[in-house]
């Protein structure tokens, strides 16, 4: 019995190990991703703006710097096509990826048949998995995703899962940088996020 309770806390002490490794390499990633530009392709098929929040008929201020920056990659001719990714927190309302359409029409003149909507997604894995059946719609193979620094880790590592070619690029600026609480209760939800995600890969959950 006591080698068997020896056997059991040996184990656990492993578990636990493994976890607190894979929370600092997750950790690692989600500052080195936020950190560091990662080198683009001179041309992608398609940006792919993650959705955030909208407010009515109007992005949220996270969102709104999401398509800024997405929409500013397209207009450098770094890619062909804007996939806008989001569904609707309610019934009724419009979706992230309706109401940036709109914003990148009105202020930027975006074309209609330049973008392409997600419109189901209610998270960042939904976001990635559904830009992958609208890529083989629209015979897209390569795609630069746009979000805010801290989520640029966890947005890749979903997609390279999911087996797409993608880079990722951050937003300028980020809301979540207002300030240092702010910053670090956003990049410890990140962290947490990704170790989780990776956790759920290893146990094929996803």
């Amino acid at each position: 019995m006591r080698k068997f309770i020896k056997m059991v806390l040996k184990l656990f002490g492993l578990a636990l190990l493994s976890l607190m490794l894979l929370i600092a390499f997750s950790a690692w990633q989600v500052y080195d991703y936020a950190q560091h530009k990662r080198p683009l392709p001179r041309h992608a098929d398609a940006v792919v703006v993650l959705g955030a929040a909208a407010w009515g008929n109007n992005p949220s201020p996270v969102f709104r710097e999401r398509i800024n920056h997405g929409v500013s990659l397209y207009r450098k001719n770094q890619a062909r096509k804007i996939i806008f990714t989001g569904g609707t927190p309610k019934f009724g309302y419009p979706t992230e990826a309706e109401v940036a359409k709109r914003y990148a029409q009105s202020k930027f003149l975006v074309p209609a048949n330049d973008i392409i909507l997600d419109t189901e997604s209610h998270n960042t894995y939904d976001n990635v998995y559904n830009t992958r059946a609208l890529m083989s719609q629209h015979e897209l193979n390569s795609i630069i995703i746009v979000s805010d620094p801290d989520h640029l880790a966890r947005a890749l590592a979903i997609a390279t899962h999911l087996g797409l070619n993608a880079s990722v690029s951050a937003t300028p600026s980020s809301r979540y940088y207002a300030n240092r609480e702010t910053r670090l209760k956003f990049m410890v939800m990140e962290v947490m996020a990704l170790a989780y995600f990776r956790l759920q890969v290893l146990f094929k959950a996803v």
